[in-house]
């Protein structure tokens, strides 16, 4: 009997732990509704002109809030498979074991891309048309950095299947969306020009936001160092060393700065980014003997950069690490940072803005204002204030 008893309890046992497994397989694959953009489809042009012609006549009848159309091709909602680790519900389930892990390397438009595999096997790529129609924020489905899952069509060709989560982002705000530059980076090297173009510190302050809020580690390398008044020059380099950022001085041309630069890069994924002329390509060149990136002089007429570099692209160093060569940007408008939030990206902001008379403080016309008064103290510099307005104002 106790023999019978104890196979009774064992089998059902079983039978609870199998039941489980399934509950956990089941809630591992979930269906979700998930935000396409627009389907910029046309309709199919009307051969009924009469039809339409009665149409419109109703319309006019009706009050001006009501309309009579149907969704059509205008639904804005797919259901996809998500993954059960996904709180947003836009990673689509796929078969992984079809597919194979591997990192976008060079990003060429909204549709086709190169990626690299763990074990060193490149593939082209197309991106599956529905993650380039999900709803996102982002002005490109994939970027340079992106981590993917490939399924391999052809020796060298594959499809993406799926993008993972980012990690460490660059991005700025180009019209409505975000224009992410580089994923699943370590540092940004800021390149600046110390003249042709002039430098910039406010395109300097934009970027060190950009940074932090991505949670990238910035350097700020002038080049050009030896094209400035060495005062100036000097002024600059102090500011931004003793809010404790690294600031590197090169000359592209003459190896100035160069070695401690590539010291820099060693074991990291570092992307540069700046205005265009002020000699990204060129340090890259210098810094990896051989590369051979294309290069151009700064316009004579306008004293700005021409655009060289048309692609975003990650290259390996000989000492280990990668660095991505990026286009040269005019503008670098900052994405998703509200103006309250701005003050806490300036570093030097938060000892004084406690002592602040209003709570709710904007540092920008309010009496009391303590972060204006050090400013007027000079312990914030002014350019850096100047530069926080802007931001403020969207200017």
């Amino acid at each position: 009997m106790r023999v019978c008893r104890f196979r009774f309890e064992l089998a059902e046992l079983e039978f609870v732990v199998a039941s489980h497994r399934v509950v956990m397989a089941k809630k591992r694959a979930k269906k979700v509704r998930v935000a396409f953009r627009k389907n910029r489809e046309k309709r199919p042009r009307s051969q009924n002109f009469t039809r339409d012609a009665q149409e419109e006549s109703a319309v006019d009848q009706q009050g001006a809030g009501e309309r009579i159309t149907g969704k059509g091709q205008l639904t804005r909602y797919r259901t996809i498979i998500s993954t059960d680790d996904d709180p947003a519900g836009v990673q689509r389930r796929i078969d992984e074991e079809s597919c194979v892990a591997a990192r976008v390397i060079r990003a060429v438009g909204a549709n086709r891309c190169d990626v690299l595999t763990d074990p060193g096997v490149s593939y082209s790529c197309t991106v599956r048309r529905v993650l380039r129609t999900m709803a996102r924020d982002a002005r490109n489905a994939v970027v340079a950095g992106d981590r993917v899952m490939v399924l391999p069509t052809t020796e060298n060709e594959g499809v993406i299947e799926r993008i993972e989560p980012r990690q460490r982002v660059l991005s700025r705000g180009s019209g409505r969306f975000e224009h992410i530059i580089a994923a699943n980076i370590d540092q940004l090297a800021i390149v600046t020009s110390a003249a042709s173009p002039p430098l910039k510190p406010g395109l300097i302050d934009r970027f060190l936001v950009s940074a932090a809020r991505g949670g990238v580690r910035p350097i700020i390398c002038i080049n050009k160092s030896d094209l400035a008044e060495p005062r100036q020059l000097r002024a600059i380099h102090e500011l931004y060393t003793n809010l404790g950022y690294e600031v590197i001085e090169t000359v592209a041309v003459n190896e100035v700065g160069i070695e401690e630069l590539r010291g820099q890069l060693i074991g990291k994924e570092t992307v540069f980014a700046g205005q265009s002329g002020v000699g990204k390509s060129s340090l890259l060149n210098a810094v990896q003997p051989g590369l051979g990136l294309r290069t151009s002089r700064v316009s004579d007429d306008s004293g700005k950069g021409r655009h060289t570099t048309r692609l975003t692209e990650m290259i390996p160093i000989d000492r280990g690490g990668w660095v991505i060569d990026t286009p040269g940007v005019r503008q670098m408008s900052l994405w998703d940072v509200s103006p309250e939030e701005i003050e806490a990206y300036f570093i030097e902001f938060p000892p004084y803005v406690a002592d602040c008379h209003f709570p709710d403080c904007t540092h920008t016309h309010e009496t009391g204002c303590r972060v204006k008064a050090a400013v007027a103290e000079g312990h914030i510099s002014p350019l850096r204030y100047e530069s926080y307005l802007r931001m403020f104002h969207n200017d």
